[in-house]
Order: structure tokens, then sequence, then C-alpha cells
């Protein structure tokens, strides 16, 4: 019998948040998504896995069992996985660079051409994630090293290097009533409608609707996107304000939209990060100097 290591990930989750809500917000899915996942698990095993009930899941004796073991078993998939991939980019020179949208700067191209003059006959192959995978590959193993927004979930689990910060500014309609203003207070966005990144992402869409910094004052979402694309379009047609890094004005510049700074809320950081047990790899560290030597904002 052959088990998806997907629904093993999804199983484990549930098991250690002991709910659907806070795995699926943990494994950027959905909750009905989820508890599709551990139904076909324990479909395919013959035998429920947890009890339900108001309180949460509780793992019966059987998911006890395998609660004890698929971490471990996950763990050295993952690591074979990993080593796998690398053994091909290293055999064919390539460093896998994972990158979200605006975390890659004007700086990146130096940063390429400097990477190719430390390494001779290396490339980085540069890959770009969607907003629902905040760590660009990273996290899963898909890549070697991203540039990404700060800050990101599992951020604390990843060795990062900060290489700049800039104000975050606001995007709206070009026919917007604030859009004729040069700066915009953000208590005067509050009751606006947001363009938001999807549920699942949890903090990072959090950081971008900026929840920690509006006195408790609910958020309305007008949109939720994934690509900049969808977002530019749902902005320029009256959904939603959204805040973004101010390089966004030069990036992400389209008719029907407007870039204005934005007062009373923190910057927005870029790093560098990598998995901690890539620390003595040396394509890596040279990848890292490279951003950190010409990387800045």
């Amino acid at each position: 019998m052959d088990v998806d290591t997907r629904l093993l990930r999804s199983f484990v989750a549930v098991a250690e948040e002991g709910g659907v809500t806070r795995a699926a917000e943990r494994l950027f899915v959905s909750q009905p998504a989820l508890t599709k996942q551990i139904k076909q698990l324990e479909s395919r095993l013959g035998t429920p896995l947890f009890t339900r009930s108001r309180a949460g899941m509780t793992l019966t004796g059987p998911g006890r069992v395998l609660a004890e073991r698929a971490p471990g078993l996950l763990a050295g998939w993952d690591a074979a996985l990993r080593e796998t991939r690398r053994a091909a980019g290293r055999a064919a020179r390539v460093l896998r660079v994972g990158f979200l949208a605006s975390a890659a700067n004007e700086a990146t191209p130096r940063i390429v051409a400097e990477f190719a003059r430390r390494r001779p006959g290396w490339r980085a192959d540069m890959r770009q994630a969607a907003w629902s995978n905040p760590t660009a590959g990273l996290a899963a193993g898909d890549v070697d090293v991203a540039l990404l927004r700060l800050p990101f979930p599992g951020q604390e689990a990843l060795r990062v290097e900060e290489l700049f910060a800039e104000p975050r500014c606001v995007a709206l309609a070009a026919g917007h009533p604030l859009a004729a203003r040069e700066s915009i207070d953000f208590r005067e966005l509050w009751d606006e409608p947001f363009v938001a990144a999807p549920a699942e992402t949890g903090p990072w869409r959090d950081h971008w609707l900026a929840v920690d910094e509006r006195d408790g004052r609910a958020v309305r979402v007008g949109a939720v996107t994934d690509q900049p694309d969808e977002w530019l379009s749902a902005i320029a047609n009256g959904y939603g304000v959204a805040l973004a890094p101010a390089s966004a004005a030069r990036f992400y510049a389209r008719p029907g939209v407007v870039y204005r700074a934005v007062r009373g809320v923190g910057p927005s950081r870029v790093g560098v990060a990598w998995a901690v047990g890539d620390d003595a790899d040396p394509v890596v560290r040279d990848f890292v100097r490279c951003c950190l030597d010409v990387g800045g904002g």
C-alpha cells in the first residue's frame, strides 16, 4: 500500500496542532482540503486516526502509533530528497534560488553576476514563487537559497540575513478619493476593503494587512489574490487597497493604480535565507556573501 507523503504531513500537522484550523494555517491549505486529506489517509490505512469533538481532534490508539513514527519517516524522506536534488544541481553546476515578487530587486542582476564571477561555470537558476509560498520553496527543499520578504512563516527554522528595509506604501485605484493625496495616514485606511493574500498564509497575510497596527480594528477583505497581476487588477478595479513595499511603485507600475506614502505602519524588510543544514555548503555561502556585498536596497 502506497501512502502519499503529503497525507502524512497533513496528519502530523493536525496531530501536533490538535485541530484542523491551525494545522491548515501552518500548511497553507484550506480547512476543507486538509479535512479531506485526513479522511483519505484514514481510508487508505483502514482505521480512524482521530476522534472528533467540539474541543478538537484527539488521536486514537492507531493514530498515536503513527504520530510517533511519521515525523521520523518524513524527516528521513526530506533529507534524502534534498540531498538528491542538491546533488543534481551540483552536478549541473546550478544553484536553485527562489524568490518572491519584489524581494528580488534592482540589485539581483548584480548579485547573479557576482556569483558567476566567484563561481565560474555555475549558474543561479532564479525561480519565482507565488505569495501562497512565502519561503519560495525553501522550506520544502525545492530551492537552495531564497530572497524573501520578512517576516515569513517558518522563519525561525531557517538561517536569515537581512539585506535592507524600505517603507511600506499603499496602492490604490487611480480614482480612489485618497489617490489625490501625496501621503495618507494609515488610520484613514482602516475601514477600506483590502486586497489580501490567501488566508492560508497566516502571519504573512497579517503583516501585509498590518493587523498589529490597527488598534484591534477588524480588517475588511475585498479580494484575495496570489500573484502580482491579479493583485494589480483587483486594486485597479476598485475591489480594495493594499499595502506594498515602496519599490512596488517601480516594479509594478500600471495604468489605473497609484502608490502613495502611508504613515503609521512599519517598514518591509528583504532578506536572504537558507536551510540550517546548509551552513557549511560553500556554494550557498558564496551566494549569501554576494547578497550581503551587493544586495542592499
